[in-house]
């Protein structure tokens, strides 16, 4: 992938700055992007030998292979510790190619109960048409998961920490079972990026990403990886070369720039985090409020332990309930509506009528998302003027 795949002695952010494809005879600094449907061959013999042969490092087509997509996987791969990767379209395309790829009819996947709502969709909708079935567990009980398991288990499924409610799970613990019954053990690593967590280490067999969000940064463009040990990413990989979710060159050298800043990004999300989850605690139109790395949080000593900071989302329970939560969406200045995260401009959400809409009022209470919970995704901005910002609106939001 590039010259300095003899560069592992290297900290994490020089790797994500210095792995780049070898340069061309152009001597570009920065890496080039190879806005390329296909590639040629200098003989007949050569093309012949790209197709009948999949064992050839050779690019064919880009839905298949491209140099620039290949750099960004790379660098995930660096980062995460993992073998190998496969970019995707999306998050939800490497979501379902994943499940696509190691789920067969009669089989079974464990999943947390506190998943995004379009994975949520998935499992309960999409798998089900093709005879998987699926059995959820909560988070905040990991001791239940093992008798769960049934002989068909396949894989087990979760977010930490998950979307929107923050709740986190030891991935050690969790490794342990999924090793002792023989089931993949697939991490969706998306809120805290492999700047904050790598779940390899703990005993992850694949991780996914939405690139789209904090890997990206700035809400520019849409993207998905999953990384894992080589012998699980070659089928994911022809699942998603045969069906077409690949990911676009363009998106793959945004992405692969904004790789360079992911560790200082997410510092500074966390840094402001923390201080707005803070400021929260003490503002008293806020029933409750969760942060991993608040010592109030359920799971706080797991985060501490397995996560280098808390990540970048608050989510916080308006009192008042649904009408309350909307009012103080509405008198926010400066904080986006938007159901984007990740982003360098902070952004709130309302969960219950956006991204988990779909879930019953009964599946939202059961993995904390009530009526009045909202979701801010804590940008780059001055903490003081996010601070500010909330604590206007929550004050607006009594009044009108």
């Amino acid at each position: 992938m590039s010259d300095n795949q003899s560069l592992p002695e290297y900290g994490p952010e020089t790797l994500a700055i210095r792995l780049q494809r070898r340069r061309t005879a152009e001597k570009e600094h920065a890496t080039p992007l190879f806005l390329t449907s296909s590639f040629v061959y200098d003989s007949a013999e050569d093309m012949a030998a790209a197709f009948s042969d999949d064992s050839l490092d050779v690019n064919i087509y880009s839905r298949f292979s491209n140099p620039t997509v290949d750099e960004f996987v790379g660098k995930v791969c660096a980062l995460e510790g993992a073998e190998d990767g496969v970019a995707t379209a999306t998050g939800m395309a490497a979501v379902f190619s994943t499940f696509m790829t190691f789920l067969n009819q009669g089989d079974h996947i464990l999943s947390a109960s506190a998943v995004f709502g379009s994975t949520h969709t998935i499992l309960t909708k999409y798998l089900p048409k093709w005879g998987i079935g699926y059995t959820y567990f909560d988070m905040n009980r990991p001791e239940s998961i093992e008798a769960l398991i049934l002989p068909n288990t396949k894989m087990l499924y979760l977010e930490t920490p998950s979307n929107p409610g923050l709740d986190i799970i030891d991935l050690a613990y969790v490794g342990e079972i999924c090793r002792r019954h023989d089931i993949l053990f697939v991490v969706d690593n998306c809120f805290a990026t492999p700047a904050v967590q790598q779940p390899v280490r703990y005993g992850a067999d694949l991780v996914i990403h939405s690139a789209t969000k904090f890997m990206d940064g700035q809400g520019r463009v849409l993207g998905g990886v999953v990384v894992g040990r080589e012998e699980l990413i070659r089928p994911v990989y022809l699942m998603i070369r045969n069906t077409g979710p690949s990911l676009s060159p363009f998106n793959a050298w945004v992405l692969s720039k904004s790789l360079e800043t992911l560790h200082l990004r997410m510092d500074k999300h966390a840094e402001n985090a923390l201080q707005l989850a803070q400021a929260l605690e003490r503002n008293l139109h806020v029933a409750r409020v969760k942060y991993p790395f608040l010592e109030s949080h359920p799971q706080h000593d797991v985060a501490r332990r397995q996560m280098s900071n808390g990540g970048g989302i608050v989510t916080f329970e308006v009192k008042g309930g649904l009408d309350r939560g909307r009012r103080f969406l509405n008198a926010l200045k400066m904080i986006s509506l938007t159901n984007n995260l990740g982003d360098s401009r902070s952004i709130a959400s309302h969960p219950a009528s956006t991204t988990h809409s779909k879930l019953s009022e009964e599946e939202r209470q059961a993995v904390g998302i009530t009526p009045g919970l909202v979701r801010i995704s804590v940008g780059l901005e001055t903490v003081a003027d996010i601070v500010r910002d909330v604590e206007q609106a929550l004050g607006r939001s009594e009044r009108s």
